[in-house]
């Protein structure tokens, strides 16, 4: 019966992601089916920890994400958890020996979430690693499958693409963050006088992040560079349609790229996959 319990908290965790993130789910559909319920286990976890900091404004989120730490920690050393998003992730932990201190990074940036209203230069890089770059890192844990070696080569530019996707976010999401939650990420920029000078200097990081990225990508197992790729090309074009607009419209909407145009991505990424070229 524990393979059925096993089974069920991993279905939990692909509901999650297909719940939250259409792109995401897209995204593991095209990895090799091997990697799905791993990158769905690390999806649920980090996206959990998220929504207590960031939705459950009405409960004291400092107990809820102490408690949710606490019983991450007792999940992987015992091997078990009644909760079925911690039972999901323990088991990726323990089965593709992920790394404590990504872990213990990702809950630090969690938790500067409740703490921090404005980043400087220091914990600004801090929680872009804590929250991000370091989930790239638990992936790639996935896809290399005990092969340190690679892990090693790859692993600077899975912190760059973990990075340009933050950042991508941070500036899609400037409305809710600044106006809604009182957030300022990128240090020594004032979003209350947000001029286009100051958006082109974000930008120019972005796309320096998004470059170092991609040599990484063509680098990746077969089975993992489709998926990732996807992802990329999705946040690329993501960002190229914040590019297109003024400091001012950006902090007044939320850009999307609708799901025509996702569904248009996949089967670009798909035809040259299969023609080999990713």
């Amino acid at each position: 019966m524990m393979a059925l319990f096993n089974k069920t908290a991993l279905e939990c965790s692909k509901l999650i992601t297909e719940r939250y993130s259409t792109s995401f789910t897209l995204g593991i559909k095209t990895l090799d089916r091997k990697f799905h319920f791993p990158i769905y286990a690390i999806y649920g976890f980090v996206r959990y920890a998220d929504e207590i900091v960031d939705t459950f404004h009405e409960y004291d989120k400092k107990t809820l994400l102490e408690r949710f730490k606490h019983d991450t920690y007792q999940a992987i050393e015992e091997g078990i958890s009644l909760n079925p998003v911690l039972q999901s992730f323990q088991w990726v932990v323990r089965e593709y020996n992920i790394d404590h201190e990504l872990i213990d990074a990702f809950l630090k940036s969690m938790e500067m979430d409740l703490y921090y209203q404005e980043y400087d230069a220091r914990n600004y890089n801090e929680y872009i690693y804590g929250s991000a770059e370091v989930v790239g890192l638990m992936c790639l844990r996935v896809f290399c499958e005990g092969d340190c070696n690679e892990f090693d080569h790859l692993r600077e530019p899975a912190r760059k693409l973990g990075s340009a996707f933050q950042k991508v976010n941070f500036l899609r999401d400037l409305k809710s963050d600044f106006v809604e939650r009182g957030r300022t990420y990128f240090p020594g920029v004032d979003f209350n006088d947000f001029s286009g000078d100051a958006k082109q200097r974000i930008e120019v990081d972005i796309q320096s992040d998004f470059d170092e990225a991609y040599i990484g990508i063509m680098n990746l197992p077969r089975g993992a560079r489709m998926g990732v790729y996807l992802a990329y090309k999705y946040y690329l074009k993501l960002f190229n349609k914040i590019k297109r607009l003024s400091a001012s419209r950006i902090q007044s909407e939320r850009v999307r790229v609708p799901n025509p145009q996702k569904i248009a991505l996949l089967a670009q990424t798909y035809l040259k996959y299969r023609l080999n070229v990713i």
